[in-house]
């Protein structure tokens, strides 16, 4: 997963950097609550791991702008010196979707970053629409038919899939699908969000919009049907 992590105490970050990376995540640092603000104005993540007392936007302030200003849903957790419960119920109320305590224990942290972003994206199984994608065997159906993807495609179109109506940025898509900063080549991603729109008939006669969003990424919308649901497991 992609993470983003507001601390600016240099040897706390070092070590939950250190935990998170050991897990296979990619981490993005910030010391400072206004250089993140700014950054998520433009790019997306998968998790956010904030600190309360940090320079310039506190980490509560962050989170309300990204609950009520930004409008993101996404998982939000706060490791922080602050142990009062006020400020647990502060947290919580402005759309925290956890709350730790210093020290943090790292099999502790992994398990509740697992928690929050299993409930925000779903299960590896799932179905959105006429589409089921199974994690596990790397296959995605469409009304039933077995669709043929190569592996980057259907990394891409099951990000994609359990992301409907959410913008993702191309740093996001980046390190997501190909695990890394900068693409393979310039048009790479571009290459692969079209074949998946050709391979998946995304189109609006089909009820989809698969498009760009001018600089920020890109949104999979679904335009007809109901909303999109996940299975807890497999279907049969």
């Amino acid at each position: 997963m992609r993470i983003a992590i507001l601390e600016d105490d240099p040897s706390h970050l070092e070590l939950v950097s250190h935990w998170l990376r050991g897990a296979g995540h990619q981490i993005h640092a910030f010391k400072g609550g206004r250089e993140l603000v700014e950054v998520l104005k433009h790019e997306t993540f998968d998790a956010l791991l904030l600190d309360w007392n940090v320079p310039e936007v506190s980490g509560i302030e962050v989170l309300r702008e990204v609950r009520e200003q930004l409008r993101s849903r996404v998982p939000a957790i706060f490791a922080t010196a602050r142990h009062q419960e006020r400020d647990a119920v502060i947290a919580l109320s402005a759309g925290a979707d956890d709350y730790l305590v210093k020290p943090i224990r790292r099999m502790e942290l992994l398990a509740r970053l697992d928690a929050v972003t299993r409930r925000f994206c779903g299960a590896p199984a799932f179905q959105v629409g006429e589409f089921r994608v199974d994690g596990q065997m790397r296959g995605i159906w469409s009304d039933g038919r077995w669709l043929e993807l190569t592996g980057k495609d259907f990394d891409l179109a099951s990000l994609l899939l359990q992301n409907v109506g959410r913008v993702l940025s191309r740093g996001h898509l980046r390190e997501t699908i190909w695990d890394q900063s900068a693409e393979p080549h310039s048009r790479s991603l571009d290459t692969h969000v079209s074949r998946v729109r050709i391979k998946l008939k995304l189109t609006p006669e089909r009820g989809w919009r698969l498009h760009s969003v001018y600089g920020r990424g890109y949104r999979l919308d679904r335009l007809t049907g109901p909303a999109p649901r996940t299975e807890s497991s497999a279907w049969r």
